[in-house]
């Protein structure tokens, strides 16, 4: 099998927040800002309009980069996230209940605060 021409890097997510974004998401993924994994006792902290780094602090799940732009998302998005998660636990945290698991499908959609879809599947036993 031949090398692909590419591989998978980051995700990144624009925000017109993009502080308070990387903050929801922390807390959402139990992902934390990776300066604080790369330089804990660092003084000198990143510059609050450059895109910020989460990382899950396991190193299971991939970087994601929340990166401020100046405009609000406006429609669909035509890629989104899946996640394994409790949509009671996510809705408390400022998550939107876009479409709620029916008989057509068995995930619940939800919008973080800047309305970026996703869907969460329930955890299996």
């Amino acid at each position: 099998m031949a090398d692909a021409p590419a591989r998978f890097k980051d995700l990144c997510l624009d925000a017109l927040d993009h502080q308070a974004l990387a903050d929801w998401w922390c807390a959402a993924l139990g992902y934390v800002r990776r300066d604080s994994l790369e330089n804990p006792s660092d003084d000198e902290p990143r510059p609050t309009d450059w895109p910020v780094p989460i990382a899950d602090p396991s190193g299971a799940g991939p970087l994601m980069w929340i990166v401020p732009v100046p405009e609000p998302k406006v429609r669909k998005n035509r890629m989104h996230f899946d996640v394994i998660g409790a949509t009671d636990a996510l809705l408390a945290t400022g998550a939107t209940m876009i479409r709620a698991q029916d008989a057509d499908i068995e995930w619940d959609v939800l919008a973080d605060p800047e309305g970026n879809e996703f869907c969460v599947f329930t955890p299996e036993d």
